[in-house]
């Protein structure tokens, strides 16, 4: 693998000295995210493999070309997960593609999000620099996290090269609950639920039915299933449920319609959307599907709060992400110019460079 890095680094530090941009990729699952890029591909499917996995210690070491599937199916072996869920959307997602774009699944809100669990990363920098930030143990140094300034950068700040995780236990039990509920009743339901000792780890609401899955030890979900009442999903319906909601296969996602997430506050009631619409994260993410005037948008959801992100499909020529306060886009151009300063790295994924 040193050949590989030494390849990958060379190839870098002539782009820079050429001023020649490069488009990076692995499985590609996520390039309808974010803004178009240009430059010629660096993939880094061919840098693979687990370097190290401590079941008992709860940490993980990959590189970053690493499917997800198969980091799933060794941790399976010894029932223990990556906490946050990340979305896969197509087959041959890789770890890297996950951790540069910073996306977690329905257990986000109730385990943590990418970024809380990325103990150290390795990375290549935009002057073919090979860096390395935190470690590979929970317990690290003090000082300015970089592992996590990598998450969510979209590829933008270095190439991902190697990745830490702190990995959870799977739950001993799992179900699935279902409501039918109007849209406010389940706002208001979710985070009642949220604010009591109960063991929930997904929540979904979608034309009049809520969704809610309890994980843990099995006394407490027996318990919380006896006190919140709703009706059993069968056990195979309810994980493939949450599959559909974690790589948006359900049809509400399928659509070439603009599919835009608003984040708000998660007591936000409704916010009179005329187009269709799904509630995550108890109420913190809506996804909504269809046209919509994205400045009007933008600034009816700031004024409770929140921010518009236009996720997939429609003209990105508004901005995919919501414009930053002119102090937040001074620090990500100077962060940008720091590891970057020829701008080669996945030129035009973040707005702002």
């Amino acid at each position: 693998m040193d050949a590989i890095v030494s390849s990958i680094s060379e190839r870098i530090r002539d782009a820079a000295a050429a001023k020649t941009p490069l488009s990076i990729h692995g499985g590609n699952s996520k390039a309808f995210y974010g803004g178009a890029i240009v430059g010629e591909p660096l993939d880094m499917r061919p840098y693979s493999g687990i370097i190290e996995y401590e079941p008992k210690e709860l940490v993980l070491t990959v590189r970053a070309g690493t499917t997800l599937v198969e980091i799933e199916s060794v941790m399976d072996r010894a029932s223990q997960m990556l906490p946050f869920e990340p979305p896969h959307f197509a087959d041959g997602s890789t770890i890297g593609g996950t951790v540069a774009a910073g996306l977690s699944g329905p257990r986000r809100p109730y385990t943590g999000a990418v970024r809380d669990f990325v103990l150290g990363t390795r990375i290549l920098s935009g002057k073919g620099d090979d860096l390395r930030f935190g470690g590979r143990v929970i317990k690290n140094v003090a000082g300015y996290d970089v592992s996590r300034l990598m998450t969510g950068a979209m590829g933008t700040l270095g190439v991902l090269l190697d990745l830490s995780f702190k990995v959870l236990p799977k739950p001993v039990a799992e179900l699935t609950l279902r409501f039918e509920f109007e849209e406010a009743m389940a706002i208001r339901q979710f985070n009642e639920w949220a604010g009591k000792p109960l063991p929930i780890s997904a929540t979904s609401w979608f034309q009049g039915v809520a969704m809610l899955r309890l994980s843990g030890a099995a006394a407490g979900v027996k318990a919380a299933r006896q006190k919140l009442g709703g009706e059993l999903v069968a056990d195979e319906a309810g994980p493939l449920f949450w599959r559909s909601v974690r790589d948006q296969r359900a049809a509400f996602f399928q659509s070439t319609a603009p599919l835009l997430r608003l984040s708000v506050p998660p007591t936000t009631m409704p916010l009179a959307l005329m187009t269709p619409h799904w509630i995550e994260w108890g109420g913190a993410v809506r996804w909504l599907s269809g046209a919509a005037d994205l400045s009007m948008l933008r600034e009816k959801i700031a004024s409770v709060g929140g921010h518009v992100t236009l996720f997939r499909h429609g003209d990105k020529a508004d901005g995919v992400f919501n414009p930053l306060q002119p102090v937040l886009a001074k620090i990500h151009r100077e962060l940008k110019t720091a590891f970057d300063p020829e701008n080669i790295l996945n030129r035009g994924r973040m707005d702002n460079f």
